[in-house]
């Protein structure tokens, strides 16, 4: 069961993905802030983070930056209500992040997951070949 770690500051938006998360299958594990988000990844290993843009004490791009250090293969989908997000993609570390914008239907969460997992393995396919 694949585990996915969903970093969000309102309760309620973290509620409803791990409710269609669950349903899919998934094993979620919530945080509301970055600080909680790298104390989950210290006490265990995720594959997939769908993290907002907008956090509380620090943005979701630091959170992203920080996770691509120390895992960089690590699947994100980057989430936010705010902005189109169009400027992600053009930094090199968050190439390969999929942007989603809220408010987003059930099946635009699980289409942004599995974009971000084939992102994250066509990625390491070029790397190794």
């Amino acid at each position: 069961m694949a585990r996915i770690l969903v970093v969000d500051d309102q309760a309620d938006v973290r509620a409803m993905m791990a409710i269609v998360l669950r349903v899919q299958r998934f094993e979620i594990v919530e945080a509301a802030d970055a600080q909680q988000a790298l104390q989950a990844f210290d006490a265990s290993a995720f594959d997939l983070a769908i993290v907002d843009i907008f956090l509380e004490n620090k943005s979701g791009v630091d959170l992203i930056m920080a996770l691509r250090e120390r895992f960089p293969d690590l699947p994100i989908v980057a989430i936010s209500g705010i902005t189109a997000l169009d400027f992600l993609p053009s930094s090199p570390e968050l190439a390969s992040v999929v942007c989603l914008q809220k408010p987003f239907r059930p099946g635009d969460l699980t289409r942004a997951i599995e974009t971000a997992r084939g992102a994250t393995h066509a990625a390491k396919a070029r790397a190794v070949g």
